[in-house]
């Protein structure tokens, strides 16, 4: 009787449901199913995995089982009160791509940044059709508070806000954004209709062709929008952009409400300068947070539309059993 094949080491570059393909250092790429709950994959996780003896499986031994997941750096999710959706794990940073129409949701756009911070990935900002004037200017001038928060010199904001048309002038935008994706594992996150698929098209030429060949190996037919997938955009195999089906809502269930504010950075930079250590910064007398709360252009202050989320966030929040 032959001994049972080693483990071997790889990175999934592509999940669906239970069902994942695992890439070797080498590029070979197989399908792999999990051995338990506890080797549940998602795409950018290191992985152990085994090939499937000779004769097993739908492939014939073309297929393996991942045996466990190797420690992560991180793992970006969002969690409601039925369910936790993981995105990728092991990023350098998130890609937020929103647009000027439809119009976003400045709600569903905070509670991907407070992921991100929670998860302590560094978040990126793209508003996408700049084409369309008078809806990005607009789209744009809500984006006042992220395109200055931290302070009004450029060197000193929290966030990087990048205007795009991808498709007007995608290639000015691809000079753009390779600079800040070069050596990265980035996740382009955002709602349907921003155009994802043409920032991934724009960026990975051929992306279309390696998604259908990864839907049809997966099995996922019609259902190939919720395949969560990673593409080198480099032969060298060290710039990967992983693209993930768009969302409706963001649940951020895995956050206590005393937590809320520190993965806020314009309420943080103020909550230290409160009168009681547990302040809510929404109806406290003393507090540092709700005096930062008004109209007006100055790059400390807190909008009042940044804090209405806050409140509602809470408020949320605190129903959550901790």
């Amino acid at each position: 009787m032959s001994p049972p094949p080693a483990h071997l080491e790889g990175l999934v570059v592509a999940s669906h449901g239970r069902h994942c393909v695992v890439e070797s250092p080498g590029g070979e790429r197989r399908i792999c199913h999990p051995r338990g709950k506890k080797s549940q994959a998602v795409v950018g996780d290191r992985v152990l995995w085994q090939p499937a003896a000779p004769g097993q499986g739908r492939g014939q031994g073309d297929e393996g089982t991942i045996e466990r997941v190797l420690e992560r750096r991180n793992l970006l999710y969002r969690q409601d009160e039925v369910r936790t959706k993981s995105f990728a794990a092991n990023l350098d940073q998130v890609l937020i791509l929103i647009a000027a129409e439809p119009v976003f949701s400045e709600s569903q756009l905070a509670r991907a940044l407070i992921a991100a911070e929670a998860a302590h990935i560094t978040p990126l900002i793209a508003l996408n059709k700049s084409d369309l004037v008078e809806p990005f200017a607009r789209a744009w001038e809500r984006l006042w508070p992220y395109r200055h928060m931290g302070g009004e010199q450029d060197t000193r904001h929290h966030y990087r806000v990048l205007p795009l048309s991808l498709t007007e002038s995608g290639a000015v935008d691809r000079d753009v954004l390779m600079p800040l994706l070069a050596g990265k594992t980035t996740l382009v996150l955002g709602p349907s209709g921003s155009g994802k698929s043409t920032l991934v098209n724009l960026l990975v030429p051929g992306a279309a062709v390696q998604t259908g060949e990864i839907s049809q190996a997966l099995n996922s037919g019609r259902h190939t929008t919720t395949t969560t997938t990673l593409y080198w955009i480099d032969a060298q195999r060290t710039t990967a952009l992983i693209d993930s089906p768009g969302f409706q809502e963001f649940g951020l269930r895995h956050i206590a409400p005393p937590d809320l504010a520190r993965h806020m950075p314009d309420i943080a930079a103020h909550a230290g300068g409160c009168r009681f250590y547990n302040c809510t910064h929404l109806h406290e007398p003393g507090c540092a947070v709700m005096a930062q709360v008004r109209e007006g252009r100055d790059a400390e202050a807190i909008s009042p539309q940044r804090h209405r989320i806050y409140g509602e966030l809470f408020a949320e929040l605190s129903q959550s059993p901790y």
